[in-house]
C-alpha cells in the first residue's frame, strides 16, 4: 500500500502544511531552532507514527478478543544520534483495564507487529528526484 503526502513550506520559516488526501497537519520547528513552534517538528511526527500505529494495532486486537480495556497508553521517546547514525525509539505501553500476564505478553508481540514498527525495523531506502 502506497501512501502519498505533500509538504508545502512557503515564506514563513519552517511552517509547513502537510496534506494526505483530505487531511492536513502543520509542522514547524521549535523557537530555539528558528521556527514558531506552531506544530509538531519532524522528529515528533516520526515518533507519533509509531505511537499511533501501535495503539491502533493493539486496539484492533483487543477488540477482536473482546478484552476489557478502557485505555491504551503509548508513549514514544525518540533519541537521535547523528554522529553514530543511530536512532533509539523507547516505547512505553500501558493499559487501563482487566488484563492478566498472559494477555500482556501476547500484546507485546502484537505491538511489534504494528506496520510502522515493521517499517522502522526493516531495510529502508529513500529514492529522491527533483522536478
Amino acid at each position: 500500500m502506497a501512501v502519498t503526502v505533500k509538504a508545502i513550506l512557503g515564506k514563513t520559516k519552517y511552517y509547513t502544511e502537510v496534506t494526505a488526501g483530505e487531511n492536513k497537519i502543520i509542522t514547524d520547528e521549535p523557537t530555539d531552532k528558528g521556527g514558531q513552534n506552531k506544530g509538531f517538528n519532524p522528529f515528533e511526527i516520526l515518533a507519533t507514527s509509531l505511537a499511533s500505529c501501535t495503539a491502533a494495532t493493539l486496539k484492533m486486537y483487543i477488540d477482536r478478543k473482546e478484552w476489557e480495556v478502557e485505555n491504551i497508553n503509548v508513549e514514544v521517546e525518540l533519541e537521535n544520534f547523528p554522529l553514530t547514525k543511530r536512532a533509539v525509539f523507547k516505547r512505553d505501553i500501558s493499559f487501563e483495564g482487566n488484563l492478566d500476564d498472559e494477555q500482556i505478553k501476547r500484546l507485546h508481540t502484537i505491538a511489534d507487529a504494528c506496520p510502522v514498527h515493521k517499517i522502522l525495523t526493516n531495510d529502508i531506502e529513500i529514492l529522491t528526484k527533483f522536478s
